[in-house]
């Protein structure tokens, strides 16, 4: 049993779960990305470490073993959230989460220099509630991060990620790495989806609305920790004065989900009295300065400004004074901070200063002085000038620590704000991509017709993207062999699949005209071919660990997308694992996942002939002589070539080695030869009765002995030959034979 806790110090969020299975410990960490990870001092699994450090560059931190200790870890946990037992947070019973979560509380109380009172709650979750989405699903699908460099460009993220607050970008990102798998949550996200795609006004004024908040979740999280300023209070009031009016729009909605959101939202009216009389509309960024405190909010700070005030009135009447009765006009009061205040008279005009200044501090054109009238006040001045900041300090932290004490309630309504944000975004999305409200069924089907691919579609708007059906069920359309060209568009057609899937499971509208789809409880995909050089894997390792994760851990209810399997290793043996891995996926008992298999083993179409759930399917193509045009069209059947020559022109291989490709070709196809190595074992040939015999190999030992090797490689006829099919046999004397024998040993040797 695997315990896992995760906490997100920015927003206070805190969860925990248990696991059985470490294919899905691993998801789990991949999805939440930490930043930091603590293990115990005993732990072992150098595999784990290796990935955590190398690939995932998580910073590790180990404590010792007894941190661990379900009595020291369920201690922590009591303490830290002043309780009697964690029953109400749903995890008394799940000790091993609650070994990971008191590691972690005790490590935050250690390690932050503020204490984490805004962690007030611990939310226990079950993976039995969301889709599983493994680490390579989410890379291979590009659901949050590009596979080439890391960033959202080119990801679904990026095109569903219309949302207006920071904190329904988060949530979509969660959303999008947890589908959900219970029907009616799922119905309640899509039909409020519905209502506000129909009402299109009530749609732009809520997203406006939302637009115009801060984010709370990472403000009352500073606020909690102490670190915010008098701006950041109006931000949070400013946000919660916009909640009546998301209210007002969301009071007429019919839908479940959006009634819900509309009673769980509280405008928190003290709170925004409480800022909007205690702090000033326009506060200095720093809190020690002064001027944060509204007037008329403290009695005594207002007192202690009008002496301020009143002081400052006094010493421009005394500079007006000083000046008539000295007669120097060019005198001035001023302050700073050593001297505190003076009089101010230049050089020329020094013979007309008074005899009780004191003089404090001579300049190059002018003299400093003080009188002990001016002193007097000055002390009054600045008493009340330190006193003023010291109070509106005091006063701040007060209605600082008085929000704080809001902490959960503010949590509360941003988690709802996020979600409505969520919401009115998939809403947007539907109607700026003409995407369709899906079906979602407890059932083991999924139709969907005219889909399309959510990311590539947005990439060739111009030229238009096709769409295709799908239609997978455990009956009868089990596993699709999908063939065709390179370029052909069979990596989309997989990839679309398996996203309006996941859209669908997520409550978002899909790219298609029309979408059934039964419950899918994990999402595998084994696609493309890198090598992983860092933990000393090669390509066709990858690819074996990939597929092995696949046949060992999808279940009926799995749609599997395989793009290439075999391929890093030699023809025979990578079409024999390819076979053998699609009759074990259309084994009822061992598997009977649903899958979209997509290969140039043309040999791979014979499996419709021999299981009835396994069908095939090609991407279409157009040929108009040596023109080949990709139709991007699924249709039934199998393809009969791959054009990779042609793909090989497209790309931009020398004319010499296209033509000289294209004769190979010609030879092998006329002979049907398949090129193999000597290694190659007869037995891969005759694994299984249903298994199609493999084209006629080429080896080396053919390529030597056969007399296809002239053919294929020498394309001019030996010199020898052509003198030997010259003789004429039935004219030539037992000598003149071998005489001529002879002649053609001697011009063999010295060729």
């Amino acid at each position: 049993i695997y315990g896992i806790a995760v906490a997100d110090l920015s927003t206070g969020e805190f969860q925990v779960t248990e696991l059985d299975d470490a294919s899905r410990l691993w998801a789990e960490i991949h999805r939440y990305s930490p930043k930091e990870c603590l293990l115990a001092e005993s732990f072992e699994d150098e595999k784990m470490l290796e990935q955590l450090k190398i690939e995932m560059k998580v910073v590790i931190n180990f404590l010792p073993d007894w941190r661990f200790d379900y009595d020291s870890a369920r201690g922590e946990l009591l303490t830290h959230f002043n309780t009697i037992s964690l029953d109400g947070f749903g995890c008394e019973h799940l000790k091993t989460a609650i070994c990971a979560a008191g590691a972690l509380i005790y490590y935050l109380h250690e390690t932050q220099k503020q204490e984490v009172e805004h962690i007030l709650s611990l939310h226990t979750y079950t993976l039995s509630d969301f889709m599983v989405l493994d680490a390579d699903t989410q890379r291979n699908l590009e659901l949050t991060a590009s596979i080439r460099d890391g960033s959202t460009k080119g990801t679904l993220l990026e095109v569903l990620d219309n949302t207006v607050t920071s904190m329904g970008g988060r949530k979509l990102r969660q959303c999008l790495l947890q589908p959900l798998l219970d029907k009616q949550n799922i119905d309640e996200r899509l039909d409020a989806v519905d209502e506000l795609k129909t009402q299109i006004n009530l749609q732009e004024e809520l997203r406006e609305a939302l637009g115009q908040m801060s984010d709370m979740e990472r403000l009352i999280t500073r606020i909690s920790l102490g670190s915010v300023n008098g701006r950041d209070l109006h931000s949070l009031k400013d946000s919660l004065e916009l909640i009546p009016d998301v209210k007002a729009q969301l009071q007429n909605c019919q839908t479940p989900l959006l009634s819900t959101f509309n009673v769980d939202l509280n405008p928190m009216t003290s709170l925004v009295e409480l800022i909007e009389h205690g702090i000033h509309p326009n506060p200095p960024a720093t809190i020690r300065e002064g001027g944060v405190i509204n007037d008329g909010y403290n009695a005594e700070l207002d007192e202690l400004r009008q002496i301020v005030g009143q002081g400052r009135e006094w010493m421009a009447a005394l500079q007006e004074e000083e000046r008539k009765r000295s007669g120097i006009t060019s005198l001035k009061i001023g302050f700073n901070q050593v001297f505190g205040y003076y009089i101010e008279v230049t050089k020329p005009n020094l013979n007309l200063v008074p005899e009780h200044y004191i003089r404090k501090q001579t300049l190059r054109n002018s003299e400093r002085f003080i009188t002990p009238e001016l002193k007097e006040q000055e002390a009054k001045v600045l008493n009340a000038e330190d006193r003023i900041q010291s109070l509106e300090y005091d006063l701040f932290c007060e209605i600082r620590d008085e929000v704080a004490e809001s902490t959960e309630e503010i949590q509360k309504i941003s988690a709802v704000i996020a979600l409505v944000d969520v919401i009115a975004n998939f809403a947007y999305c539907a109607s700026r991509y003409n995407y369709v409200k899906p079906t979602v069924e407890n059932s083991d089907e999924i139709i969907i017709r005219d889909g399309r691919h959510p990311v590539v579609e947005q990439i060739f708007v111009q030229e238009g993207f096709v769409p295709n059906d799908t239609k997978l069920n455990c009956d009868d359309e089990q596993l699709h062999i999908i063939t065709g060209p390179n370029m052909s568009g069979k990596s989309t057609y997989l990839r679309q699949t398996a996203l309006i899937v996941l859209m669908s499971q997520i409550g978002c509208f899909v790219p298609a005209s029309a979408a059934k789809i039964g419950l899918v409880d994990r999402i595998f995909t084994r696609v493309g071919a890198s090598d992983n050089l860092v933990m000393g894997q090669s390509t066709f390792l990858v690819e074996m660990n990939e597929t092995a994760n696949i046949l060992n851990n999808a279940t009926n209810k799995s749609l599997v997308i395989l793009d290439e399997v075999g391929r890093g290793t030699s023809t025979f043996d990578g079409l024999s694992i390819a076979w053998a891995v699609s009759e074990y996926l259309l084994d009822e008992k061992k598997m009977g996942a649903k899958t979209l298999f997509a290969t140039h083993y043309h040999e791979l179409v014979e499996l419709a002939s021999k299981y009835k759930r396994s069908k095939n399917y090609n991407v279409a193509v157009h040929e108009d002589g040596e023109k080949v045009t990709f139709l991007r069209k699924v249709v039934p059947g199998g393809a009969d070539q791959s054009y990779g020559i042609h793909v090989a022109r497209l790309a931009g291989l020398p004319h010499t080695v296209i033509s000289r490709a294209q004769q190979i070709l010609e030879v092998l196809e006329q002979h049907n030869l398949s090129v193999e190595t000597d290694d190659a074992s007869e037995k891969s040939q005759q694994a299984t009765q249903k298994m199609p015999r493999p084209k006629r190999r080429v080896t080396r030992k053919t390529m030597q002995s056969d007399s296809l090797q002239m053919a294929l490689f020498t394309p001019k006829t030996h010199p020898l030959v052509e003198e030997i099919r010259k003789l004429e046999l039935s004219q030539l004397t037992p000598l003149d034979a071998v005489n001529i024998l002879y002649d053609l040993k001697t011009k063999a040797e010295e060729s």
